[in-house]
């Protein structure tokens, strides 16, 4: 089944439009984004990861052949986004856990071949934190941190609208910053990283613990999650946060606590102009964006650490294509 959101008849531009597909482990989003960033027509089609790398592929091309279906103008490059680990200079997807089918899968090239555009692979914090360069809320800066925040922690750095991709291509995995190490073992197999303290995830195993402790003080939560204990997930937080529940404050505010510990780390290393935060629970992390602040100079040695602004990122749950698309801008 495909779904699609956008223009009928097929879509006019004067300048080029940039194809973005965002690749995930149960389905392949495709859009057309134009110059402003402004994503004028998505699709989305689903994903088969657990056959064959050609049966994989096959998801890719359906969803590309969808939006250009619909192009009746100038298209200026396809980016894809892709799970990791994969090597962005030469568009080879190597062995992402939740992708079985791709091992050292060529798949720009499998693109370029096919379609005959410009075809550029990165992971998908890379190319979100792109787009927040480009065109959304880092614009105007040179130097860029962004994290997005949600059922894990990813990270990219971009420099003068470029992505900093390291020696090989595996740089900026900021949710794996050990800030406790005697901390829960993170999937990775570090102990306490970013991503293990502040992740969607790790929220929903802190709040479980908290109701089982105080079933009283967790009664908000509870019931949300229909009076199973073991079914409490963030997403029971974030309802019982705004609706004024103590315990989820608490629980929240002791995620912004480990990520102003992070975020001093980071401007303590990078010193960026703006660090942007997106993701689901990075949209929820906003709100204390004023604590955040009025605590990172106990966690920063840099003095001016309260001149960078802490902001929200432009895009939220189409930060995949957007950021796909922005790679064609580098």
């Amino acid at each position: 089944m495909v779904e699609d959101s956008g223009l009928n008849g097929g879509i006019v531009a004067s300048t080029p439009l940039y194809l973005g597909v965002d690749i995930g482990g149960t389905k392949v989003a495709a859009g057309l984004v134009n110059a402003a960033g402004e994503i004028v027509y998505k699709t989305r089609v689903p994903m088969v990861s657990n056959k064959d790398a050609e049966t994989g592929f096959a998801a890719v091309k359906q969803a590309i052949e969808t939006v250009l279906a619909q192009n009746k103008g100038e298209i200026g490059g396809i980016g894809i986004t892709s799970p990791g680990p994969l090597d962005p200079r030469t568009g080879v997807v190597i062995n992402p856990p939740n992708l079985k089918c791709w091992v050292n899968f060529p798949l720009a090239d499998h693109v370029r071949r096919l379609f005959g555009y410009k075809t550029l692979v990165d992971n998908d914090a890379n190319a979100a934190g792109l787009a927040e360069a480009v065109w959304g809320h880092g614009v105007g800066y040179d130097n860029v941190f962004y994290a997005t925040i949600g059922t894990g922690v990813g990270t990219g750095i971009i420099n003068n609208k470029k992505i900093y991709w390291g020696r090989t291509g595996a740089a900026a995995e900021g949710g794996h910053n050990t800030i406790d190490y005697n901390g829960p073992v993170c999937g990775c197999g570090k102990r306490g990283c970013v991503e293990v303290l502040t992740s969607g995830t790790a929220i929903g195993a802190r709040a479980r613990e908290a109701v089982k402790a105080d079933p009283k003080r967790g009664t908000k939560m509870l019931e949300l999650a229909g009076g199973n204990m073991d079914a409490v997930m963030s997403e029971h937080v974030a309802a019982a946060y705004r609706e004024g529940d103590a315990l989820a404050r608490e629980i929240l505010k002791q995620n912004a606590f480990y990520l102003t510990v992070w975020f001093g780390n980071v401007i303590d290393m990078l010193e960026p102009d703006v660090i942007v935060v997106g993701g689901g629970v990075g949209e929820l992390t906003a709100e204390f964006f004023p604590y955040i602040r009025e605590n990172l100079p106990k966690w920063a040695v840099n003095t001016r650490c309260g001149e960078i602004p802490l902001v929200a990122a432009r895009y939220g749950s189409d930060s995949g294509v957007a950021g796909a698309a922005a790679l064609c801008m580098q």
